[in-house]
């Protein structure tokens, strides 16, 4: 079955991976965690608990795997805009710190 999700975090193609995702499935590109609430349906920035499924148990770290029982991987998961922004700051703090990665 094919699929168009991305990773949340680099937006790499994760076609190669087949659903459902597991606990322990990586980005192949920047080995993020796949099972985490970032790249779920239900991740919403907008509402207190960052997740728009009720029954959900809270999760605090909305980047590391986990169990939830509501996982259903989102194909609008990684958001270029907000990369951008990440960027940018990186490089900022780079060149105050006089990094030069």
């Amino acid at each position: 079955m094919s699929h168009n999700l991305a990773c949340f975090r680099c937006g790499a193609s994760l076609s190669a991976l087949s659903l459902p995702l597991s606990r322990r499935d990586q980005c192949p590109d920047c080995t993020a965690d796949l099972h985490v609430c970032k790249m779920c349906v239900h991740f919403d920035e907008s509402v207190p608990r960052k997740c728009r499924e009720d029954g959900a148990e809270d999760v605090t770290e909305k980047e590391r795997p986990n169990f939830c029982d509501w996982f259903k991987p989102s194909d609008r998961a990684y958001d270029p805009h907000r990369k951008g922004e990440e960027d940018a700051a990186k490089d900022a703090l780079a060149a105050l710190f006089g990094d030069e990665n």
